[in-house]
């Protein structure tokens, strides 16, 4: 560059300096050669900087954030004030790196440079590099690099592979394909010399915008969890050190400001969370209508220029105290309706303005895109929680309601009219078990006997300590007391409730109130506090029963349900359970489950070994964890194996399915009379606590369960002890058979 000023310049001063700077640099024959100690960068500081000079004019030194640089590096030299200056201010454990790049994406960079200048490829790099450089108040600034590589030139060395026109076009085509590209471009096969002038601009704003548009539409449905960056973006798009941001969405139907969850640790509503906590319904309710008919949003610059009018109301205080000197809240306005509301506050007077307000125009609609996006996928999770909780259309069914459900759709956007078609599926082999609560009514039974006895005890007891107006009741007790224990009726337990709420409680609670001796008194509060408020009746012996079935339905449904994650695995199959005093389940598998996959006989032969497996692993879990139950409880467990093929139907009016036709309907009717079904010429049931029953028809099913259960006894599951059983003969069902055999210890 100076030997070119040397003998071209026209201006005898240019000549001159030219000439006094190469004389200069003759003793230091490295900064003609070139070097590559970065050491020599510090020691030579000066004259390279008068070197350089043309290029970093002293009139722009203070306005231009410009730096020599060696190529392809993070060393940097030669900087102009303005740059030293950022760098002064980012502290001195700041190190600069570009921003968001990873070491194959910056190899293949480098890669493309050397396609442009030494294949002369005409490449336009769309991959903008950033420094980010925090300033002096901690706010994150972003500058754009443009670099100058004038100064620089690349050559092959001989480790270089040189490749063909074709690997280079196949080479654009996969620029995320980094071993390729290291293939035939290997480490350290190419050398670039020289210098290049690296110039920052500015984009904090531009940056800030970006990362804001990048959060707010980066939703993950499965894991609505927020961008704890946001703030920090909102401080370097605003340019304000110190900001809090906070946002409510508003409830339409109950006119009320509602925060968002999964922002609750990362917002700060002060302004938004005065206007919930602390006006009147109907002063909510004018200030929302006001902003609907003038959605104007509020700036404050400064809280101190208020007028002493406002500075004398309550929300006032509000913002002092939160040391709130400076602050924004923006209605979001959808359809001429508010929908959410913003609010950015700073202890810094004068941090916000019209201006900054402004700039909210650049990102409001980016807002709302992701204020209805987030409301999308939150009711798509809600109808996902109703579906999966509240309804039965089980996953592996799911694909015929949606088709249909299209079909509709389509035809509305059509204009035209259509009939949702029945969903139903053909020839289908059921499967049904159950883990029965034994002799649960018999219990609830006597703890109800318990109860009321025990009532009736206490209310003896509190009406003996009385002198006056107890004789008809005691009366009254001893008559019931006598009825419960010995010729019970059906109304005899409603016929004592509606004496306890007509005469006996509110005798009691007079009592209460009146002056009365502390005896007395302490024993009718005690009462009173045994007493279940919605039925007015002892219930402590019962509700140790409701809880402890709770507990065991609760269990053997989550086992069941576990389970069924590896059953679908085996062929995918509808699947349904219940809950009642113990639990029972469906299984229907088929082709028509599954049109797409190969159905065969195994399938069915491997799930019925599941749920042979399962119920045994349910009866052992259950023996775990039977001694931690409120009351003592048995469950006995049956599989019922049916081979003719079903139809199943979803019924509307229930929303469930239940099998279709009357042919099938005598499969249902066998499911309903086996729980209480006993062995034939035996008072004894066929289900036995402790053990599993299989009841079946015809000798291939106990070949094939007898298989079943010799595997699971080899296992140690079940014990040694095979039972074979006739079921006695139920109502229009004959010839059913039975194995019945022990659960091992677990």
């Amino acid at each position: 560059m100076l030997e070119h000023i040397r003998y071209n310049d026209r201006l005898e001063y240019r000549v001159n300096y030219a000439q006094s700077l190469i004389e200069k640099t003759k003793n230091f024959q490295e900064l003609r050669d070139g070097f590559q100690d970065t050491s020599l960068l510090e020691k030579h500081e000066e004259l390279i900087r008068l070197i350089l000079a043309d290029l970093f004019p002293t009139g722009l030194t203070n306005n231009e954030i410009k730096a020599a640089s060696i190529p392809l590096s993070n060393i940097t030299f030669n900087y102009t004030e303005r740059f030293t200056s950022i760098l002064k201010d980012a502290g001195k454990d700041f190190e600069i790196e570009l921003r968001n790049i990873n070491d194959d994406e910056f190899y293949v960079f480098c890669c493309c440079l050397i396609l442009q200048a030494y294949f002369k490829r005409d490449i336009r790099s769309t991959i903008p590099f950033y420094y980010d450089i925090p300033n002096k108040q901690g706010i994150m600034k972003h500058y754009k690099i443009t670099v100058n590589a004038d100064f620089t030139e690349i050559y092959p060395t001989e480790k270089a592979k040189i490749p063909s026109d074709e690997v280079l076009d196949m080479l654009l085509e996969n620029l995320d394909d980094f071993k390729l590209w290291k293939k035939y471009f290997p480490s350290k096969s190419w050398i670039l010399k020289g210098f290049s002038i690296v110039s920052l601009v500015d984009c904090t704003s531009e940056v800030a915008l970006s990362d804001l548009k990048s959060s707010m539409i980066k939703i993950d449905p499965e894991n609505l969890s927020p961008d704890e960056n946001l703030v920090e973006i909102f401080k370097s798009y605003f340019d304000v050190a110190e900001l809090n941001f906070g946002l409510m969405l508003f409830n339409k139907k109950d006119q009320r400001l509602e925060k968002l969850p999964i922002y609750e640790n990362v917002f700060t509503n002060h302004i938004l969370d005065f206007w919930i906590n602390t006006f009147d319904e109907e002063t909510r309710k004018n200030t929302f209508n006001n902003l609907n008919n003038n959605p104007k949003p509020i700036v404050i610059s400064s809280v101190d220029n208020l007028d002493h009018e406002i500075k004398s109301q309550p929300s006032f205080n509000i913002l002092k105290r939160n040391g709130i000197n400076s602050f924004m809240v923006i209605p979001i306005m959808k359809d001429n309706e508010l929908l959410a509301i913003m609010e950015f506050t700073s202890p810094i007077a004068n941090s916000f303005n019209g201006l900054k307000l402004k700039k909210m125009e650049f990102f409001t609609d980016m807002i709302l895109f992701s204020l209805n996006r987030f409301s999308f996928e939150k009711n798509y999770q809600i109808e996902a929680i109703i579906q999966r909780e509240y309804t039965t259309i089980h996953d592996s069914v799911v694909w015929k309601f949606r088709n249909e459900a299209e079909k509709y759709f389509n035809a509305s956007l059509a204009k035209k009219i259509y009939t949702l078609k029945q969903i139903s599926f053909k020839n289908l082999t059921p499967l049904f078990g159950f883990s029965d609560i034994r002799s649960s009514s018999e219990k609830r039974y006597n703890l109800m006997l318990e109860d009321l006895n025990q009532q009736i005890d206490c209310l003896h007891g509190i009406f003996s300590l009385l002198e006056s107006d107890s004789e008809k009741y005691l009366l009254a007790l001893d008559i019931f007391e006598n009825e419960l224990n010995n010729e019970i009726k059906a109304d005899s337990e409603q016929r004592f409730q509606r004496l306890l709420r007509e005469e006996i409680h509110p005798f009691l609670q007079a009592k209460l109130e009146i002056k009365s001796s502390s005896e007395v008194k302490a024993k009718i509060k005690d009462y009173f506090t045994q007493v279940f408020t919605q039925n007015d009746l002892f219930y402590g012996n019962r509700k140790s029963l409701d809880d402890s079935i709770t507990l065991v339905n609760r269990k053997l449904a989550d086992l069941l349900d576990e389970g069924q994650v590896k059953a679908q695995q085996i062929f995918p199959h509808y699947y349904e359970r219940f809950k009642s005093d113990g639990v029972e389940h469906n299984l229907y598998t088929g082709q028509n489950i599954a049109p797409e996959l190969h159905y065969h006989s195994k399938v069915v032969h491997k799930l019925r070994y599941w749920q042979l497996k399962t119920i045994c692993n349910m009866e052992q879990e259950f023996q775990s964890f039977k001694k931690d139950l409120p009351i003592n409880l048995d469950i006995a467990s049956l599989i019922f194996v049916y081979n003719e093929k079903l139809d199943i139907r979803f019924r509307m009016d229930e929303k469930r399915f239940d099998v279709d036709g009357a042919f099938n309907s005598y499969y249902e009717i066998i499911k309903k009379r086996l729980d209480k079904a006993h062995v034939k010429d035996s008072n004894d049931r066929i289900t036995c606590p402790g053990k599993i029953t299989i009841v079946y028809f015809g000798m291939e099913n106990q070949r094939e369960y007898l298989e079943y259960i010799n595997k699971l006894q080899k296992k140690g599951v079940l014990q040694n002890d095979t039972e074979f059983l006739k079921v006695e003969d139920l109502q229009g069902i004959t010839g059913l058979l039975a194995l019945r055999v022990s659960i091992a210890q677990a």
